[in-house]
């Protein structure tokens, strides 16, 4: 994600490129989410910004905007993947070795319309957004993949300049308020006080006396837009580490002494990444974003400094922090202890369990999906099967529940038993006439009344066996009388 330092890159080639020039045209692909869950449309942005002239692009944090001669002003968020450039000049802080492709057309009419949808492949029309000029060995894409806007400025040099978002996570909204109250209005006044600009705000003391009243570990103190604008990951893994503190140990554990250092580390690693608009080529060489991003790797040089303190991946508020354990001890209770234990074998050893568990949830998730194509193949004969074992089941079931109400004479249940089938085997004959049809029909219903007939002789002979046993005891006191 575009941290404080990418976004003050941004805001400078703005302010290089469009400062004090009239927007000839604007054309938008409208997306419900980079622009209607916040409120506007591509089609609403256009028509506020055609004609108008740009006086200045200012920033708060991860949140920069366009101030126009006249209102609405254009508010942007990168989001995570979002970025913006320039016809006529790479913004990119690093440079990359794939080449372009090539520029995709775009449909605009001939007096441009606010609106344009991007047209693939080759056609006769051209799009009358002009390529940049060669960049080394290859010609940059234009229009840009995933462009949301793109302004066309009047005059000489040529410029155009595309917002992008590939994952669509980014935000574009107008706001209508006076320039110099935007940071008054929603979602500005809702985000902290930046670290560069607002220095008389973020103070040694501010920053003591907002640790002290919240309980969460610091890393996640700093990641929160709520407390401080601006820092990400990256900015706050370097932040931390410059500081000697450990990211989990909690925000009111923190001494003073280490909250004014937080302070001057955070002064510090924001001033210099802004101050070279985050060109890391000019970060100092014992910085962590130097190192940081060999994680999982292995080899010498692999998540290592260059003084030789090996770097350790883990996940703070659900961020993957790189640290530095042999620097950043812990001082206080920490967000992965219990008990506020410090022991670096008790902590890791609780780990893998949880690790274990997701896999497991990850691989049953992995078998469901792969099973999903096997179950419309296997779905008949696994339902017969399914009926073949279930009436064994409740047969033997009904036997036994039968077989203990049945336990003072066992004869009776063999009576309910083989009476029925003696019938049955009688009724098996068809009438004359009848077709085999009717010989099934009457071996289907025959067993509907048989065991009831079963069921009275059996009752009969229970009442038999009573009265029978009921004689011979009265026998057996008279011969002893």
């Amino acid at each position: 994600m575009p941290e404080i330092a990418e976004v003050s890159r941004i805001v400078s080639f703005l302010r290089k490129h469009l400062i004090n020039r009239r927007i000839a045209s604007v054309l938008t692909q409208d997306d419900p989410i980079v622009y209607g869950k916040v409120g506007t449309s591509g089609d609403a942005v256009a028509k506020a910004l055609k004609g108008k002239t740009v006086l200045d692009a200012r920033q708060q944090g991860k949140y920069f905007w366009l101030v126009m001669d006249t209102q609405p002003h254009l508010l942007m968020h990168f989001g995570m993947s979002g970025w913006l450039k320039f016809s006529n000049e790479e913004t990119f802080y690093y440079s990359s070795n794939r080449k372009s492709k090539k520029a995709e057309d775009v449909n605009v009419s001939d007096d441009e319309e606010a609106t344009a949808t991007p047209k693939k492949g080759k056609g006769k029309g051209k799009s009358k957004t002009k390529s940049a000029e060669e960049d080394g060995d290859h010609t940059p894409e234009w229009p840009p993949k995933y462009w949301k806007f793109l302004l066309k400025m009047e005059g000489s040099p040529s410029c155009e300049a595309a917002f992008i978002d590939a994952r669509r996570l980014a935000r574009v909204r107008l706001i209508d308020a006076p320039a110099d109250s935007m940071r008054n209005t929603t979602p500005l006044k809702e985000n902290g006080p930046d670290p560069v600009i607002d220095k008389e705000i973020l103070t040694s003391d501010w920053l003591l006396e907002k640790t002290r009243k919240k309980k969460v570990p610091i890393k996640a103190f700093l990641l929160d837009q709520a407390n401080i604008s601006g820092v990400g990951n990256w900015v706050g893994d370097e932040v931390l580490y410059n500081a000697k503190i450990h990211p989990e140990q909690y925000s009111n554990t923190l001494s003073n002494e280490q909250v004014k250092q937080l302070h001057t580390s955070l002064q510090y690693v924001c001033d210099l990444a802004c101050g070279v608009l985050a060109d890391s080529t000019q970060f100092p060489q014992d910085w962590l974003f130097k190192h940081r991003w060999n994680k999982g790797k292995k080899g010498e040089d692999a998540n290592v400094l260059p003084n030789g303190e090996k770097i350790v991946h883990v996940t703070v508020g659900g961020r993957t922090s790189a640290i530095v354990p042999s620097v950043q001890k812990k001082t206080g209770p920490v967000a992965g202890d219990v008990d506020g234990n410090d022991d670096v074998e008790t902590s890791k050893a609780k780990k893998p369990a949880k690790k274990g568990k997701r896999k497991a949830t990850s691989e049953e998730s992995e078998l469901d999906e792969e099973e999903d194509g096997e179950e419309h193949v296997e779905q008949k004969s696994s339902t017969k099967k399914a009926k073949k074992a279930t009436p064994t089941k409740k047969t033997k079931r009904n036997v036994t529940k039968e077989e203990s109400e049945l336990e003072e004479d066992g004869k009776e249940h063999e009576i309910v038993e083989d009476k029925p089938a003696a019938k049955r085997s009688k009724k098996t004959t068809p009438a004359k006439g009848k077709a085999a049809s009717g010989v099934a029909e009457d071996e289907v219903k025959t067993p509907k009344s048989t065991p009831k007939r079963g069921k009275v002789e059996a009752e009969v002979k229970e009442e038999n066996d009573a009265e029978g046993s009921k004689g011979r005891r009265r026998s057996a006191r008279m011969s002893k009388s």
